[in-house]
């Protein structure tokens, strides 16, 4: 109940941009949640924007799906919103962002693996054995027009294609990066990313095996970065 009374405080915050880190998630519980998700179609409705973006920026306070129902009727009912452009927008918005949380959750726990000092600093997740890093789960993109016995075997080609295609609104740079990529047999590949338990397995496989001779070299105007690809499969 402590969440509903922050839901009048926050809503209609416009220029609430800050994204939070949080420390010591419950992380059973935050993939129940995040699997409530999963009985609703994956639209977005309209392109990622500014304006949508400030409406629905209660995502980031609420970890409770009920909570955030609950936020998206207060706001529609604010700024006579469309309710299905508003739910599907911020079911979106709020299952990457806490399934993000969570992945990076599971990265700190690792030994070897440090979290950023500077918890406004976007461009730095965590430190893995001396790397900085950025982080980000991907569902395999269909932009990228290749099979996935093709993309496991070049992995340059596709990061490349990432960086250039990927998150450009708010979160382009050309820093470290570790994708964790997930993919699914049936084709739903973004129901993995409530797959907690699973992405664990994988993330702590690839740390424990980590080399960073092995990194994939990048070039960005002139700038050399390193990067990679976790494989979560199912």
């Amino acid at each position: 109940m402590a969440e509903r009374n922050f839901i009048n405080i926050f809503i209609g915050i416009n220029a609430y941009r800050t994204v939070y880190r949080f420390v010591n998630l419950d992380l059973e519980n935050l993939q129940h949640q995040l699997q409530q998700r999963l009985a609703y179609p994956y639209k977005w409705g309209k392109k990622q924007n500014d304006e949508w973006d400030a409406y629905t920026n209660f995502i980031y306070r609420f970890s409770d799906w009920n909570v955030v129902v609950e936020a998206m009727k207060a706001t529609v009912e604010a700024y006579q919103l469309d309710k299905r452009e508003l739910f599907n927008y911020a079911a979106n918005r709020w299952f990457n962002f806490w399934s993000a949380m969570a992945v990076e959750q599971i990265f700190t726990e690792i030994e070897g693996v440090t979290p950023s000092i500077n918890h406004k600093d976007r461009l730095v997740d965590f430190n893995l054995r001396g790397i900085d890093f950025d982080h980000k789960t991907s569902v395999f993109p269909s932009g990228f027009q290749q099979t996935l016995y093709y993309a496991q075997n070049h992995h340059e080609e596709l990061l490349y294609w990432l960086y250039k295609n990927q998150s450009k609104q708010q979160r382009e740079h050309y820093e470290n990066r570790l994708f964790i990529m997930v993919y699914a047999e049936d084709g739903e590949h973004w129901k993995l990313k409530a797959e907690i338990d699973l992405l664990k397995q994988y993330i702590q496989k690839y740390v424990s095996t980590f080399d960073a001779s092995k990194l994939q070299q990048l070039q960005f105007n002139g700038n050399a970065i390193v990067s990679d690809i976790i494989w979560a499969i199912k």
